[in-house]
């Protein structure tokens, strides 16, 4: 259940051929399908506003170039049939086959009207010159529609699976029981501030996240076979779309209990976010291995160990952020040295 962006340097876990061990699977970029943008009023209203643009360019270029106060020179028709076909593909695709590709297709349209218009107010010659420039107002609140349209309908999420395990000295009833009780993970996950049951197969999460945000969503269990795997998924409308699965099998040798944990989750800033997470010490693919070791301490000892002078929670999380590992610097370096000596 450690779907709380969860502690994870992922320490490679020895291969195993057993289904209930689920191998790493690469990231992959997701956006909104025709399906759900085919009954998008927005983007049907701009696939028509395309169609109703584009006919009268195409079929009377001379007299759309002289309704927006530019002449019907030669070259202004030839330009002004130009955008008419373009708007006109535009709206057959919106239409007919809805992408975000095509409300993309309109921006980069747009921005070149907004050259045309721009460049036509610069060499006016002043008859007209009004209605050029209401025409310039009028593409840019376009443009601006377009752009608010093509960014909330494109929905880029990379999908991470990460895998962490870890082996602790209990029998697999003891791990499988300890890790049940889904009101105590946060004593173990550095993330989670908080986990709430409320309903035999249901939980409320609340977790801490980068830049100081709260997160928060509801799990289901999707698989709970006592022993041996736990399994859930976030419910619609969750603020971070994540599934994930606990696995226990019996350790070579007798030595205990062998578990595996695999995270998936989705970054909705994808690549940038995830940089950004790593940058600032939130990189989930180091930090669900340390949930694994404070796990191992907690059904162990009873308790993760830290000294006196190690804070809890979230103090922690604010005054030990974690870095990837690095040389000394030179001036660390000679510190250490002078310490030593």
């Amino acid at each position: 259940m450690s779907a709380s962006l969860p502690h994870l340097r992922v320490r490679p876990a020895p291969p195993d051929p057993s289904p209930l061990f689920p191998r790493e699977h690469p990231m992959k970029t997701d956006t909104r399908s025709a399906s759900d943008l085919r009954h998008d009023p927005l983007v049907r209203g701009l696939g028509w506003a395309s169609a109703l643009l584009g006919v009268p360019q195409v079929v009377h270029p001379a007299g759309f170039a002289r309704g927006l106060g530019v002449d019907d020179t030669p070259r202004h028709r030839a330009a002004t049939a130009a955008v008419g076909a373009r708007e006109l593909t535009a709206a057959a695709g919106l239409l007919a086959r809805p992408h975000p590709a095509w409300l993309w297709g309109r921006v980069g349209g747009d921005v070149m009207d907004l050259a045309l218009l721009a460049r036509a107010l610069v060499r006016h010659d002043g008859r007209g010159t009004r209605r050029t420039a209401a025409a310039t107002a009028a593409a840019a609140l376009v443009t601006a529609t377009d752009v608010y349209a093509a960014v909330t309908r494109t929905r880029t999420t990379t999908e991470v699976e990460a895998t962490a395990a870890t082996t602790v000295g209990v029998s697999l009833d003891e791990a499988y029981d300890h890790w049940h009780r889904f009101d105590r993970l946060p004593v173990f996950m550095a993330h989670l501030d908080d986990v709430r049951v409320t309903g035999p197969r249901t939980s409320h999460w609340t977790a801490g996240a980068p830049f100081g945000r709260t997160v928060e969503w509801d799990a289901e269990l999707t698989q709970d076979v006592p022993g041996r795997l736990i399994a859930w998924r976030s419910l619609d409308g969750a603020d971070i779309d994540t599934s994930g699965e606990v696995c226990f099998a019996p350790a070579p040798g007798r030595r205990g209990t062998e578990i595996r944990a695999t995270l998936r989750y989705a970054l909705p800033a994808g690549p940038l976010g995830r940089a950004v997470a790593r940058w600032f010490g939130e990189e989930p693919r180091r930090q669900l291995d340390d949930d694994l070791r404070r796990f191992k301490q907690v059904v162990e000892t009873g308790e993760v160990v830290r000294s006196e002078g190690a804070p809890g929670g979230k103090r922690a999380r604010g005054e030990f952020p974690q870095r990837p590992a690095r040389p000394l610097t030179e001036a660390e370096a000679a510190g250490l040295r002078e310490a030593l000596s």
